[in-house]
C-alpha cells in the first residue's frame, strides 16, 4: 500500500511540474508553430562519464545505434557507433534513420489531442462513434481506454496465428476487423494490459474523423512544421539502418519489417534529431493545449494497478509511461521521467525526459538485443547531467 502511495504521489508531482511549464499554452492550440532550419547534425562529446561508459559497453559486437542528449535546447552529446549496414559496409552515422517501434505510440496519442483541442472529438467518445461496423462488445469502450491501454482489447500478439500475421501485409481496415472477431479480456477501464491493437485502432479513428490518411495527418500537422525531415512511416520506401538480431548462428539480419501490422502503433522510422526536436515541442508546450499535455502526462492506472504484475511500477499516461527510472539503478538516483521504450524488427528505442532539470536522452539501436544497453545509456546520461553519481548495473538485472 506504501509502495502504491509514494508512486502515486511521484506521478502526481510529476505530472504538476510538467503542466507548470505547459502553463502558458492556450486551452485552444492551433496549427503547430514552423520550426527554424536545422544546422546539420555535429558530434558533441560533453559528457566524458557517459562517453566512457557507452565505450566500455560489454555487449555483443559492441554498441550499434546513435545517442543525444540535450539540456533545454542544448546538445550536450551526440555520437553514432557502430554499422548502420553490415552487408553493404556501412558505417552509422548521426542522421541514420532507425525503426522506433513503441515510441511511434506518442505521435498517435498526441494526434488524437490535437484533434481533441481542435473539437473534432474527444476522448471521451465511444469507440463505436468512430468504428463502423462495431462489434457490440465494444460499446463500453472509449478512446480514453485505448490510450491508456486499459481497453481490454487483446493484443496483436496474444491472438492465435500471430506468427503467419506477422509477416502479412495488413491494411488498417483489416486490422480493425481482426481485433473485432475477439472478446474483451476484461471490462474497459479495470486493469492494464499493453496492446497494440488499442493504437492501431486509434490511428483508424483519426482517419475516420478527419478524412485522411492516418501517416499523411502526421506527415502535414507534425512532421513538416516540426522540420522533422528524417521521420515517417516505415513501408520500405525510405533509407533506414538494417535491423540485426544475435541468433544461435551469429549476428542475423532482419530486412522485413512489415510495419503495416504496426501501423499506428509502432510503424514509424525516425532519427535521435527528429526525436529533440519533437520531444521540444511537445514538452515545451508547443503542440497540445494544456488540458491535452495534461491527459497524455498523467498516469491512468485503474486503482491499485501499476502495471503487468512482475514488471517494475509506473504510471501510464497517453502514449507515454511516468516512473522513477533513476531508482531503478545501482548506485539509484531520483529523476522522474516521461518516457517510451520501443522494439521491432531488430530495433530498440528509447526516449526519455526529465521535466525537473529539463534534459531529453534519445537512445537508438539497430540491434534487438540491446534493450538493457539502451535503459544504461539513458540514465548515465541523465545522471551525469543533473550531478548524480553514475550507476553501476540495472538493479534488477
Amino acid at each position: 500500500m506504501t509502495r502504491v502511495l509514494i508512486s502515486g504521489l511521484f506521478l502526481l508531482s510529476l505530472s504538476l511540474s510538467a503542466c507548470e511549464r505547459q502553463g502558458r499554452v492556450d486551452e485552444a492550440q492551433a496549427a503547430v508553430p514552423a520550426a527554424p532550419a536545422r544546422a546539420e547534425p555535429v558530434v558533441v562529446d560533453q559528457l566524458p562519464q557517459l562517453s566512457a561508459k557507452i565505450d566500455g559497453l560489454e555487449v555483443t559486437g559492441g554498441f550499434s545505434g546513435a545517442v543525444l542528449v540535450a539540456r533545454g535546447d542544448e546538445v550536450l552529446f551526440r555520437k553514432a557507433y557502430g554499422t548502420a549496414n553490415h552487408e553493404l559496409d556501412k558505417a552509422m552515422a548521426l542522421d541514420t534513420r532507425f525503426r522506433i517501434a513503441s515510441v511511434s505510440k506518442q505521435f498517435t496519442a498526441a494526434a488524437i489531442l490535437r484533434l481533441q483541442d481542435e473539437g473534432v472529438l474527444s476522448v471521451d467518445d465511444p469507440v463505436c462513434r468512430w468504428i463502423q461496423p462495431c462489434p457490440e462488445a465494444w460499446a463500453p469502450v472509449r478512446i480514453h481506454h485505448l490510450l491508456s491501454h486499459t481497453s481490454g482489447i487483446p493484443d496483436l500478439m496474444q491472438r492465435p496465428g500471430w506468427g503467419e500475421m506477422r509477416t502479412t501485409h495488413q491494411t488498417p481496415a483489416q486490422l480493425t476487423a481482426a481485433s473485432a472477431e475477439y472478446r474483451l479480456s476484461f471490462e474497459p477501464g479495470t486493469k492494464i494490459r499493453y496492446s497494440n491493437a488499442g493504437y492501431n485502432l486509434a490511428g483508424a479513428i483519426l482517419e475516420a474523423a478527419t478524412g485522411r490518411g492516418y501517416h499523411d495527418w502526421l506527415r502535414t500537422e507534425f512532421f513538416e512544421p516540426l522540420g522533422m525531415d528524417d521521420t515517417g512511416f516505415d513501408d520500405g520506401s525510405a533509407e533506414t539502418a538494417m535491423g540485426y538480431a544475435w541468433l544461435a548462428g551469429g549476428r542475423t539480419p532482419q530486412p522485413e519489417s512489415n510495419a503495416s501490422i504496426v501501423y499506428a502503433s509502432g510503424g514509424l522510422y525516425s532519427t535521435v534529431d527528429d526525436l529533440l526536436a519533437w520531444n521540444r515541442a511537445l514538452h515545451g508546450g508547443r503542440l497540445l493545449s494544456a488540458r491535452s499535455y495534461r491527459l497524455m502526462t498523467s498516469a491512468h492506472n485503474p486503482p491499485g494497478d501499476e502495471g503487468p504484475p512482475g514488471r517494475p511500477p509506473r504510471g501510464w499516461g497517453y502514449g507515454l509511461f511516468m516512473a522513477d527510472l533513476g531508482s531503478r539503478m545501482e548506485p539509484g538516483f531520483l529523476a522522474g521521467q516521461i518516457y517510451h521504450t520501443g522494439s521491432w524488427s531488430g530495433f530498440r528505442a528509447l526516449a526519455t525526459h526529465h521535466p525537473a532539470q529539463d534534459v531529453t536522452v534519445i537512445a537508438l539501436s539497430n540491434y534487438y538485443h540491446q534493450r538493457d544497453a539502451l535503459f544504461l545509456i539513458t540514465q548515465w546520461a541523465v545522471a551525469e547531467v543533473i550531478g548524480a553519481p553514475l550507476p553501476e548495473r540495472i538493479a534488477d538485472s
